[in-house]
């Protein structure tokens, strides 16, 4: 599992030719960098006199992030499964029509959960985002950047995963599941560019008064 190794041996693994893990799973990490960067701006803002009156906010947000931060992490491995089963479909047998349309049916399930995982990162991005508005809004100001810094990672997470969920869905023939999944996908994706907008007004409105 590439959560399980070291961070030089997954960068070795993601340089190499092997197709997994690939870009879904360097999605999910981005979408862990994000929220470990909200926690940390948690983490620099809870004890400190000068934000007493946010600190009850400033502790829940932080199990929020690190509640992400775990889901993200999760599903760096998921995706990285979920490639390896779509592989596996292809690889059955297709000597006869039985196994045929056994091997068609396997593949496209597969491909299914292909792209559900990618777009359950999307939905995950959301809620990051919205929190790491709310730490640049209320956190540290010395900590300002790294909550823009998280914006720009979880926006990243979800435009990487949009791509994952796009060229899945270019392999399935199943009109009425596309024709759901890439509406959802533009409004993800709308949804995420005003919410990193927003943030990064914010960020730069604190910069400018320091």
């Amino acid at each position: 599992m590439p959560t399980r190794k070291t961070m030089h041996t997954f960068l070795d693994e993601l340089a190499s030719s092997s197709p997994a893990p690939g870009g879904g799973s360097v999605a999910a990490l981005a979408g862990a960098l994000g929220s470990a960067l909200t926690s940390m701006v948690c983490h620099l803002t809870i004890g400190k006199k000068k934000y007493a009156e946010v600190e009850g906010d400033m502790k829940k947000i932080l199990d929020q992030a690190e509640h992400l931060r775990a889901l993200f992490t999760a599903l760096i491995d998921r995706d990285t499964e979920a490639f390896n089963k779509v592989m596996e479909a292809y690889s059955l047998p297709k000597e006869t029509d039985p196994q045929k349309a056994l091997r068609a049916a396997a593949v496209r399930e597969a491909t299914k959960e292909a792209t559900l995982i990618p777009l359950e990162v999307m939905k995950h991005c959301i809620d990051g985002l919205a929190l790491a508005q709310q730490v640049a809004a209320k956190g540290n100001v010395n900590s300002v950047s790294d909550a823009g810094v998280s914006a720009l990672m979880l926006n990243a997470a979800l435009e990487s995963a949009a791509l994952n969920v796009r060229i899945n869905l270019n392999a399935l023939n199943d009109p009425d599941f596309v024709g759901w999944k890439q509406e959802e996908l533009q409004s993800l994706r709308s949804t995420s560019a005003l919410m990193l907008e927003e943030v990064e007004a914010i960020v730069e409105d604190k910069l400018r008064k320091e």
